[in-house]
């Protein structure tokens, strides 16, 4: 089994290309969903839709992951994970913005990625290259996003940053 890291900032192609990776391997195929559902934000709900009708009658099998990442993971098969920014968000508000135990999760995961249970495709964001946060908050997210995809890119396999809809392979995949 091997594993797949998709990166790239905000509308660079990076889950269209990822999702069309996974769709290339033989089912079952498991979307790993890790966006947090609320019902009173309407443009992220508008997001998750648009994600889904993507995956409709595609033989894609949903689950939606909001703390284990690593038990979520399927043990056959091919799993597409949509996306580590959300996920790791989403931890940092549960752990407190506790530093050790973020990275420590990330940790969890990078073992995981270096010796996949299936084939495993994650979508991250890249976000040093953009403008620098202009909160505390917002900087100390960058810098967890930042340590985390530097771990993540370590532990996996094949590493591919999409720019502008095109996929730029970082690290290739060993044979």
């Amino acid at each position: 089994m091997r594993s797949l890291l998709v990166t790239g900032g905000a509308r660079s192609g990076k889950s269209t290309y990822a999702q069309g990776r996974v769709e290339a391997l033989p089912a079952p195929r498991h979307y790993l969903a890790t966006a947090h559902i609320d019902a009173a934000d309407a443009e992220m709900a508008s997001r998750i839709a648009r994600h889904r009708a993507d995956r409709a009658d595609r033989g894609w099998d949903t689950l939606e992951v909001e703390a284990d990442l690593v038990a979520a993971v399927p043990r056959s098969g091919a799993a597409l994970v949509d996306c580590v920014t959300l996920w790791l968000a989403g931890r940092a508000m549960a752990l407190q913005w506790d530093e050790e135990s973020i990275l420590e999760e990330v940790d969890r995961l990078c073992v995981l990625v270096a010796d996949p249970p299936c084939t495993l495709v994650l979508v991250t964001n890249e976000v040093g290259s953009g403008v620098v946060p202009e909160t505390v908050m917002g900087r100390q997210f960058r810098d967890l996003q930042g340590w985390a995809n530097q771990r993540l890119a370590r532990a996996a396999h094949e590493v591919v940053l999409c720019v502008c809809g095109l996929p730029v392979t970082v690290k290739p995949c060993a044979p």
